[in-house]
Protein backbone atom coordinates (compact mmCIF):
# COMPACT_ATOMS: atom_id res chain seq x y z
CA UNK A 1 0.00 0.00 0.00
CA UNK A 2 1.69 3.19 -1.21
CA UNK A 3 2.42 5.74 1.41
CA UNK A 4 -0.11 8.52 0.58
CA UNK A 5 -3.15 5.87 0.71
CA UNK A 6 -4.41 7.48 3.68
CA UNK A 7 -4.22 11.33 4.69
CA UNK A 8 -5.28 13.32 7.36
CA UNK A 9 -7.43 16.65 5.62
CA UNK A 10 -9.15 18.79 7.64
CA UNK A 11 -13.12 18.46 7.74
CA UNK A 12 -13.55 21.82 4.64
CA UNK A 13 -16.27 24.41 5.84
CA UNK A 14 -19.85 24.05 3.93
CA UNK A 15 -22.01 26.76 2.92
CA UNK A 16 -24.92 27.77 0.39
CA UNK A 17 -26.53 30.44 -1.71
CA UNK A 18 -28.99 31.49 0.89
CA UNK A 19 -31.19 31.45 -2.41
CA UNK A 20 -31.60 27.52 -1.39
CA UNK A 21 -34.07 27.69 0.92
CA UNK A 22 -36.35 30.78 -1.21
CA UNK A 23 -38.99 30.18 -3.25
CA UNK A 24 -38.60 29.27 -6.90
CA UNK A 25 -40.45 30.60 -9.95
CA UNK A 26 -40.51 29.50 -13.96
CA UNK A 27 -42.13 30.33 -17.06
CA UNK A 28 -44.94 27.60 -16.21
CA UNK A 29 -45.70 27.68 -12.42
CA UNK A 30 -45.26 31.29 -12.30
CA UNK A 31 -47.30 31.39 -9.22
CA UNK A 32 -44.18 29.70 -7.72
CA UNK A 33 -43.66 26.82 -5.96
CA UNK A 34 -44.31 27.58 -2.92
CA UNK A 35 -45.06 30.22 -0.60
CA UNK A 36 -42.59 33.40 -0.77
CA UNK A 37 -40.19 32.91 1.69
CA UNK A 38 -37.96 36.49 2.97
CA UNK A 39 -34.50 36.74 4.00
CA UNK A 40 -34.92 36.15 7.02
CA UNK A 41 -36.45 33.24 6.72
CA UNK A 42 -34.64 31.52 4.38
CA UNK A 43 -31.65 32.06 7.22
CA UNK A 44 -33.74 30.14 9.53
CA UNK A 45 -34.20 27.57 7.12
CA UNK A 46 -30.42 27.72 6.45
CA UNK A 47 -29.89 27.31 10.29
CA UNK A 48 -31.72 23.84 10.30
CA UNK A 49 -29.23 22.50 8.01
CA UNK A 50 -26.37 21.01 10.58
CA UNK A 51 -22.97 21.21 8.84
CA UNK A 52 -23.85 24.41 6.89
CA UNK A 53 -21.87 27.38 8.26
CA UNK A 54 -21.82 30.12 5.41
CA UNK A 55 -24.42 31.87 3.17
CA UNK A 56 -23.37 34.12 0.41
CA UNK A 57 -26.63 36.79 0.71
CA UNK A 58 -28.63 38.28 -1.98
CA UNK A 59 -29.05 41.94 -2.14
CA UNK A 60 -31.44 43.48 -1.62
CA UNK A 61 -32.62 42.08 1.24
CA UNK A 62 -36.53 41.37 1.61
CA UNK A 63 -38.36 42.89 2.47
CA UNK A 64 -37.56 46.16 1.18
CA UNK A 65 -36.55 48.25 4.31
CA UNK A 66 -34.88 45.37 6.32
CA UNK A 67 -31.39 46.65 7.38
CA UNK A 68 -27.76 45.08 7.40
CA UNK A 69 -27.71 44.98 11.16
CA UNK A 70 -30.99 42.83 11.43
CA UNK A 71 -29.74 40.46 8.14
CA UNK A 72 -26.36 40.07 10.33
CA UNK A 73 -28.42 39.43 14.03
CA UNK A 74 -30.37 36.76 12.29
CA UNK A 75 -27.09 35.05 11.28
CA UNK A 76 -25.64 35.67 14.29
CA UNK A 77 -28.76 34.34 15.98
CA UNK A 78 -28.34 30.79 13.50
CA UNK A 79 -24.75 30.14 13.95
CA UNK A 80 -24.00 31.51 10.46
CA UNK A 81 -21.86 33.88 8.54
CA UNK A 82 -22.20 35.71 5.31
CA UNK A 83 -19.55 34.73 3.27
CA UNK A 84 -20.49 36.97 0.25
CA UNK A 85 -23.12 39.32 -0.99
CA UNK A 86 -24.66 38.77 -4.17
CA UNK A 87 -26.15 41.64 -5.84
CA UNK A 88 -29.65 41.22 -8.17
CA UNK A 89 -28.54 42.32 -11.26
CA UNK A 90 -30.23 40.14 -13.44
CA UNK A 91 -34.18 40.91 -12.49
CA UNK A 92 -36.63 42.81 -14.77
CA UNK A 93 -34.85 46.25 -14.31
CA UNK A 94 -32.06 44.91 -15.89
CA UNK A 95 -33.45 42.55 -18.54
CA UNK A 96 -31.48 44.40 -21.53
CA UNK A 97 -28.32 43.98 -19.35
CA UNK A 98 -26.57 45.57 -16.34
CA UNK A 99 -23.08 46.38 -16.90
CA UNK A 100 -23.74 46.16 -20.79
CA UNK A 101 -27.09 47.55 -21.01
CA UNK A 102 -27.75 50.48 -23.82
CA UNK A 103 -29.28 53.08 -21.54
CA UNK A 104 -26.13 54.88 -19.39
CA UNK A 105 -28.03 55.59 -16.31
CA UNK A 106 -29.18 51.95 -16.29
CA UNK A 107 -25.67 50.83 -16.35
CA UNK A 108 -25.14 53.09 -13.46
CA UNK A 109 -27.97 52.03 -12.13
CA UNK A 110 -26.07 48.63 -11.77
CA UNK A 111 -23.02 49.69 -10.55
CA UNK A 112 -24.62 51.77 -8.06
CA UNK A 113 -26.54 48.83 -6.63
CA UNK A 114 -23.34 46.54 -6.60
CA UNK A 115 -21.77 49.05 -4.48
CA UNK A 116 -24.49 49.05 -2.16
CA UNK A 117 -24.04 45.07 -1.93
CA UNK A 118 -20.49 45.93 -1.38
CA UNK A 119 -20.75 48.17 1.99
CA UNK A 120 -23.39 45.75 2.94
CA UNK A 121 -20.71 42.71 2.39
CA UNK A 122 -18.11 45.22 4.14
CA UNK A 123 -20.58 45.36 7.12
CA UNK A 124 -21.26 41.22 7.34
CA UNK A 125 -17.25 40.73 7.01
CA UNK A 126 -17.43 38.90 3.73
CA UNK A 127 -14.90 37.32 1.78
CA UNK A 128 -16.04 38.46 -1.57
CA UNK A 129 -19.24 40.08 -3.90
CA UNK A 130 -20.69 38.05 -6.46
CA UNK A 131 -21.00 39.23 -9.73
CA UNK A 132 -23.04 37.46 -11.93
CA UNK A 133 -24.29 39.60 -14.34
CA UNK A 134 -26.55 37.43 -16.27
CA UNK A 135 -28.46 39.55 -18.88
CA UNK A 136 -25.15 40.81 -19.92
CA UNK A 137 -24.99 39.46 -24.05
CA UNK A 138 -27.19 39.08 -26.46
CA UNK A 139 -30.06 36.78 -27.94
CA UNK A 140 -29.64 37.59 -31.61
CA UNK A 141 -26.54 37.85 -34.51
CA UNK A 142 -26.44 41.38 -35.37
CA UNK A 143 -27.87 42.49 -31.97
CA UNK A 144 -24.90 44.09 -30.56
CA UNK A 145 -21.46 45.50 -30.93
CA UNK A 146 -19.67 42.99 -29.01
CA UNK A 147 -16.39 44.52 -28.59
CA UNK A 148 -18.79 47.48 -26.60
CA UNK A 149 -20.41 44.68 -24.40
CA UNK A 150 -17.07 43.42 -23.58
CA UNK A 151 -15.19 46.84 -23.05
CA UNK A 152 -18.46 48.03 -21.11
CA UNK A 153 -18.11 44.67 -18.66
CA UNK A 154 -14.61 45.53 -18.51
CA UNK A 155 -15.13 49.04 -17.15
CA UNK A 156 -17.67 48.29 -14.80
CA UNK A 157 -15.94 45.61 -12.82
CA UNK A 158 -12.74 47.79 -12.94
CA UNK A 159 -14.28 50.46 -11.55
CA UNK A 160 -15.96 48.48 -8.84
CA UNK A 161 -12.75 47.12 -7.74
CA UNK A 162 -11.20 50.30 -7.99
CA UNK A 163 -13.74 51.96 -5.55
CA UNK A 164 -13.31 48.70 -3.46
CA UNK A 165 -9.93 47.72 -3.25
CA UNK A 166 -10.49 45.87 0.08
CA UNK A 167 -12.96 43.76 -1.05
CA UNK A 168 -12.68 40.89 -3.80
CA UNK A 169 -15.18 40.75 -6.74
CA UNK A 170 -15.94 36.91 -7.30
CA UNK A 171 -17.18 36.57 -11.62
CA UNK A 172 -19.55 34.04 -12.16
CA UNK A 173 -18.98 32.88 -15.93
CA UNK A 174 -22.18 30.92 -17.71
CA UNK A 175 -22.50 30.18 -21.25
CA UNK A 176 -26.12 31.41 -21.43
CA UNK A 177 -29.12 31.97 -19.45
CA UNK A 178 -31.64 34.35 -19.36
CA UNK A 179 -29.08 35.72 -22.39
CA UNK A 180 -28.77 33.22 -25.47
CA UNK A 181 -25.21 34.30 -25.08
CA UNK A 182 -23.24 35.88 -22.25
CA UNK A 183 -20.09 38.15 -22.26
CA UNK A 184 -18.55 35.94 -19.16
CA UNK A 185 -19.22 32.48 -21.16
CA UNK A 186 -16.26 30.61 -19.99
CA UNK A 187 -12.90 29.86 -17.52
CA UNK A 188 -11.08 31.08 -20.57
CA UNK A 189 -12.57 34.08 -21.49
CA UNK A 190 -13.37 34.97 -18.18
CA UNK A 191 -9.54 35.33 -17.36
CA UNK A 192 -9.05 36.45 -20.18
CA UNK A 193 -11.22 39.43 -19.31
CA UNK A 194 -9.79 39.72 -15.68
CA UNK A 195 -6.19 39.78 -17.07
CA UNK A 196 -6.85 42.84 -19.03
CA UNK A 197 -8.64 44.22 -16.30
CA UNK A 198 -5.31 43.84 -14.26
CA UNK A 199 -6.73 44.03 -10.68
CA UNK A 200 -5.53 41.82 -8.16
CA UNK A 201 -9.48 42.17 -6.57
CA UNK A 202 -11.10 40.73 -9.34
CA UNK A 203 -11.36 36.89 -9.74
CA UNK A 204 -13.57 34.03 -10.66
CA UNK A 205 -16.26 31.58 -9.11
CA UNK A 206 -16.77 28.43 -10.49
CA UNK A 207 -20.14 27.02 -10.71
CA UNK A 208 -19.26 23.03 -11.37
CA UNK A 209 -22.61 22.82 -13.04
CA UNK A 210 -21.75 26.16 -15.37
CA UNK A 211 -18.70 24.60 -16.56
CA UNK A 212 -20.52 21.29 -16.97
CA UNK A 213 -23.08 23.11 -19.44
CA UNK A 214 -20.86 24.92 -21.01
CA UNK A 215 -18.73 21.94 -22.19
CA UNK A 216 -15.79 22.28 -19.98
CA UNK A 217 -14.08 19.88 -17.48
CA UNK A 218 -15.10 21.74 -14.37
CA UNK A 219 -11.09 19.67 -12.76
CA UNK A 220 -9.43 21.07 -15.95
CA UNK A 221 -11.29 24.91 -15.17
CA UNK A 222 -10.66 24.84 -11.87
CA UNK A 223 -7.16 23.93 -12.68
CA UNK A 224 -6.81 27.18 -15.08
CA UNK A 225 -8.48 29.31 -12.49
CA UNK A 226 -5.86 28.42 -9.53
CA UNK A 227 -2.85 28.46 -12.17
CA UNK A 228 -3.36 32.30 -12.12
CA UNK A 229 -4.32 32.86 -8.95
CA UNK A 230 -8.00 33.80 -9.88
CA UNK A 231 -9.99 30.85 -8.22
CA UNK A 232 -12.00 33.04 -5.59
CA UNK A 233 -15.10 30.44 -4.60
CA UNK A 234 -16.89 27.84 -6.21
CA UNK A 235 -20.16 26.60 -6.31
CA UNK A 236 -21.37 22.82 -6.76
CA UNK A 237 -24.38 21.49 -8.10
CA UNK A 238 -25.45 18.81 -10.90
CA UNK A 239 -27.44 18.72 -14.01
CA UNK A 240 -27.65 17.05 -17.63
CA UNK A 241 -25.28 18.98 -19.22
CA UNK A 242 -28.01 20.33 -21.42
CA UNK A 243 -29.48 22.73 -19.27
CA UNK A 244 -28.26 24.73 -16.28
CA UNK A 245 -30.59 22.52 -13.70
CA UNK A 246 -29.09 23.02 -10.55
CA UNK A 247 -29.54 19.44 -8.93
CA UNK A 248 -27.76 17.87 -5.62
CA UNK A 249 -24.51 17.54 -5.97
CA UNK A 250 -23.21 14.23 -7.08
CA UNK A 251 -27.07 13.39 -8.63
CA UNK A 252 -25.54 13.35 -12.12
CA UNK A 253 -21.83 13.23 -12.38
CA UNK A 254 -20.31 11.93 -9.43
CA UNK A 255 -16.80 10.88 -10.90
CA UNK A 256 -16.49 14.30 -12.46
CA UNK A 257 -17.62 15.59 -9.11
CA UNK A 258 -14.53 14.18 -7.19
CA UNK A 259 -12.14 14.70 -9.97
CA UNK A 260 -13.55 18.54 -9.41
CA UNK A 261 -12.75 18.51 -5.56
CA UNK A 262 -9.58 16.13 -6.26
CA UNK A 263 -8.32 18.92 -8.31
CA UNK A 264 -8.89 21.71 -5.69
CA UNK A 265 -7.13 19.39 -3.00
CA UNK A 266 -4.20 18.90 -5.18
CA UNK A 267 -3.33 22.47 -6.13
CA UNK A 268 -3.76 23.44 -2.53
CA UNK A 269 -7.00 25.63 -2.89
CA UNK A 270 -8.27 25.30 0.68
CA UNK A 271 -11.69 27.81 -0.18
CA UNK A 272 -15.71 26.78 0.97
CA UNK A 273 -17.58 23.92 -0.34
CA UNK A 274 -20.62 25.87 -0.82
CA UNK A 275 -23.95 24.40 -2.33
CA UNK A 276 -25.86 26.24 -5.61
CA UNK A 277 -29.01 23.55 -5.82
CA UNK A 278 -32.85 24.73 -6.77
CA UNK A 279 -34.77 22.17 -5.12
CA UNK A 280 -37.92 23.01 -6.95
CA UNK A 281 -39.86 20.32 -6.11
CA UNK A 282 -37.72 19.02 -2.79
CA UNK A 283 -37.59 20.00 0.39
CA UNK A 284 -34.92 22.56 0.84
CA UNK A 285 -33.58 21.50 4.21
CA UNK A 286 -33.38 18.30 3.02
CA UNK A 287 -31.54 18.95 -0.12
CA UNK A 288 -28.98 21.17 1.27
CA UNK A 289 -28.13 17.92 4.13
CA UNK A 290 -27.74 15.75 1.17
CA UNK A 291 -26.11 17.77 -1.03
CA UNK A 292 -23.07 18.19 1.94
CA UNK A 293 -23.30 14.41 2.75
CA UNK A 294 -22.27 14.03 -0.53
CA UNK A 295 -19.32 16.38 -0.15
CA UNK A 296 -18.26 14.90 3.45
CA UNK A 297 -17.83 11.45 1.27
CA UNK A 298 -16.28 12.78 -1.54
CA UNK A 299 -14.06 14.12 1.48
CA UNK A 300 -13.53 11.07 3.08
CA UNK A 301 -12.64 9.50 -0.42
CA UNK A 302 -9.66 11.97 -1.27
CA UNK A 303 -8.45 10.76 2.11
CA UNK A 304 -8.37 7.15 1.09
CA UNK A 305 -7.21 7.91 -2.45
CA UNK A 306 -4.20 5.72 -3.73
CA UNK A 307 -2.17 9.13 -4.64
CA UNK A 308 0.87 7.64 -5.51
CA UNK A 309 -1.05 4.80 -8.32
CA UNK A 310 -2.97 7.59 -9.41
CA UNK A 311 -0.22 9.39 -10.15
CA UNK A 312 1.29 6.29 -11.98
CA UNK A 313 -1.93 5.33 -14.00
CA UNK A 314 -1.96 9.87 -15.07
CA UNK A 315 1.74 9.61 -15.95
CA UNK A 316 1.26 6.42 -18.87
CA UNK A 317 -2.40 7.52 -19.24
CA UNK A 318 -3.52 4.73 -18.81
CA UNK A 319 -7.76 5.65 -17.97
CA UNK A 320 -8.80 2.11 -16.72
CA UNK A 321 -6.30 2.18 -14.45
CA UNK A 322 -6.99 5.61 -13.28
CA UNK A 323 -10.59 4.46 -12.91
CA UNK A 324 -10.18 1.73 -10.76
CA UNK A 325 -8.23 3.61 -7.88
CA UNK A 326 -10.78 6.57 -7.84
CA UNK A 327 -13.69 4.70 -8.03
CA UNK A 328 -11.94 2.14 -5.21
CA UNK A 329 -11.50 5.53 -3.24
CA UNK A 330 -15.41 6.98 -3.55
CA UNK A 331 -16.98 3.15 -3.84
CA UNK A 332 -14.90 1.36 -1.80
CA UNK A 333 -13.07 -1.91 -3.44
CA UNK A 334 -14.70 -4.35 -5.04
Amino acid sequence: MSDQRRIDMQTPVFGAGIWHFGRYVDRYATDGYGPPVNTLAAIGLAGQVEDLSVVDMTYPFDPAGLTVEEVGAALKQHDLRAIAVTPEIYTRRFSRGAFTNPDAAVRRAAIDLVSQAAEAARVLGCDYVKLWPGQDGWDYPFQADHQQLWRYSLEAVGELASTFPDLRFAIEYKPREPRNAMVFSSVAKTLLGIEEIGLPNVGILLDFGHSLYGGESPADAARLAISRGRLFAIDVNDNYRGWDDDMVTGSMHPIETFEFFHALHDAGWDGVWQLDQFPFREDSVQAARDGIAVMKRIHRALGRLDRDALAAAQQAQDALAAQRIIQAALYGDA
